[in-house]
């Protein structure tokens, strides 16, 4: 019996047709960048202070700036960045009792004078130094008591990441990858407008779940359905192309938040894209045979072969799927059957942990740091670029388990220097953590294909799909530990991201190599790989 494999070999493995297919899919790694790490721009928080009636009539009356009467009424205090002007209280006086004239406000009223002023909470709300721009923190005024609800932001986004890539990976394995993918645009798309239109902050939170919900299932279909259109040999390049595009689109986000002042509108280009992909799609051939559905499969293939220019001989009549005979019985107490298994789901496990948390944490630290945020975000973005072609370069040539753990040493020695370096050494530092970026980046996209090379045919699914649940899990983390961590102290966060970098790569080294190893079928390949000889070379 001829298996697809074999009518790929005449359709052609990677011919017009599947270029025109992938790059269409490709397209769908940009607003998923833009979705993951957007709240940087959405959920931006700017200088703030508490709002005073009595200030707004003063500054109204003498024609003042914000940053002038910021700097004649409002004291300084300590903070984890230093010594900064208070944003979470505000002087209890009565500021037309103070005397204060128009004339020359820095000059009134000494700091040291401020000081020994009564201090009470920010009862009539907040002022920003954000004039002309619009976050959903400045909306909402999530901040001082409150600004750890920007942390449930990115959470909801990866608690609807979690079981969005569950569910929407079952149903396509049940129903098929085109209509999955189609639906989930469609439903990407409605829950999209629905965040940008969210009334309050709660409704936003519950939109935010069931957007996530859609948008990694959606992806990762089609990263799933592109590898099953090509050949073997073709599935790691497509899939590291794949991915190369959502660092593309990390580079166009700060374009877009930069000419797009207004977070809910941001939200809708960012939404858009998806309606664009309900377009027509031919469904994965190798699911239809898996679904004994043989003609449809045949029909497509004969569509493949035709756009590609190929003539099918007539060894396609006997086409069939390579993997009807193998009866799975698979289940998740296999992924712990054995110490190999074992070891292999503890270490990969906490390799996708890390890459979400350490990934997500240095990005968003970069709305933290005060400088031009457009700036920073896109310098970081360029350094990623490289992380695909290094991968590329290296993996054939050296191998798996070294570039992996360099990527993770590298990240984390990256973060914990950076923690040190003084803030007069602007560059230096700057460049130092974007050494960590580029890092960390090919460390996470690494780990996807080692994950899939180690594991046996018959579990290779379930332990991916297990194993990477810990990075949503590291995404629910990732803002928490970012964001509450800095409050004590600004470069906390670099010291625990630095700390489990080290820790992955040095576990990576723990793992065996896969370059040019025979494909594990079963368990007992992966306890005696030696055993048998097989067919199914990496």
């Amino acid at each position: 019996m001829t298996t697809f494999e074999d009518i790929l070999e005449e359709a052609g493995k990677f011919g017009r047709c599947q270029m025109r297919i992938v790059s269409i899919f490709c397209l769908v790694s940009v607003p998923f960048s833009f979705v993951y790490v957007g709240i940087v721009f959405q959920g931006f928080t700017p200088e703030h202070w508490c709002r005073d009636p009595g200030v707004i009539e003063i500054r109204e009356r003498c024609g003042w700036s914000l940053q002038d009467a910021h700097r004649a009424t409002v004291s300084l205090m300590n903070s984890s960045t230093g010594v900064t002007y208070s944003q979470c209280q505000k002087l209890d006086m009565d500021w037309n009792a103070t005397g204060l004239t128009c004339d020359n406000p820095e000059s009134e009223l000494t700091q040291a004078q401020l000081s020994t002023l009564p201090m009470t909470g920010c009862t009539d709300g907040w002022e920003y130094d954000y004039e002309g721009r619009q976050s959903f923190v400045t909306e909402f005024d999530l901040v001082c008591a409150d600004a750890w609800y920007v942390d449930m932001f990115q959470a909801a986004l990866s608690v609807g990441f979690l079981v969005g890539s569950i569910t929407i990976g079952y149903l396509a394995d049940k129903y098929g990858r085109m209509k999955s993918f189609l639906m989930t645009n469609f439903f990407i798309g409605v829950t999209g407008i629905l965040v940008a239109t969210s009334p309050n902050y709660i409704a936003l939170l519950v939109f935010r779940v069931l957007f996530g919900f859609g948008v990694k299932g959606g992806w990762m279909v089609g990263y799933v359905l592109i590898t099953e259109l090509v050949g073997v040999e073709y599935r790691r390049m497509v899939g590291v192309t794949y991915q190369l595009f959502f660092s593309l689109g990390i580079l166009i986000l700060p374009l877009l938040a930069y000419f797009i002042p207004n977070w809910r509108w941001l939200q809708v280009v960012f939404t858009i894209p998806y309606f664009c992909f309900l377009t027509f799609i031919p469904e994965s051939p190798r699911w239809l045979l898996s679904q004994n559905k043989r003609n449809e499969a045949m029909e497509i293939t004969k569509a493949i072969a035709k756009e590609n220019k190929k003539t099918l001989s007539k060894i396609i009549e006997t086409l069939t799927d390579e993997n009807t005979d193998s009866i799975s019985t698979a289940s998740f107490m296999d992924l712990f059957k054995t110490s190999k298994l074992r070891k292999f789901t503890f270490i990969l496990s906490f390799n996708w942990f890390t890459s979400a948390v350490v990934y997500q944490g240095l990005i968003m630290r970069l709305g933290i740091l005060g400088g031009n945020v457009y700036v920073d975000f896109l310098i970081s973005g360029i350094v990623e670029l490289p992380a695909a072609f290094l991968i590329l370069l290296t993996i054939e040539r050296i191998g798996r388990r070294l570039p992996f753990a360099a990527a993770n040493i590298v990240a984390g020695a990256a973060c914990l220097i950076t923690a040190f370096i003084p803030d007069s050494m602007f560059w230096l530092k700057s460049a130092v953590a974007c050494v960590g970026r580029l890092g960390i980046t090919m460390a996470f996209e690494m780990v996807v294909f080692v994950n899939t090379e180690l594991y046996p045919t018959i579990i290779r699914n379930l332990g991916v799909s297990v194993c990477s649940t810990l990075c949503d899990i590291g995404g629910i983390v990732a803002p928490f530990l970012l964001y509450r961590l800095a409050v004590i102290w600004l470069e906390l966060p670099l010291i625990i991201f630095g700390a489990l970098a080290f820790v992955a790569g040095g576990l990576v080294l723990l793992l065996p190599e896969t370059k040019g190893v025979p494909l594990p079928e079963t368990i007992d390949d992966i306890e005696c790989p030696n055993r048998k000889d097989t067919k199914i070379y990496i």
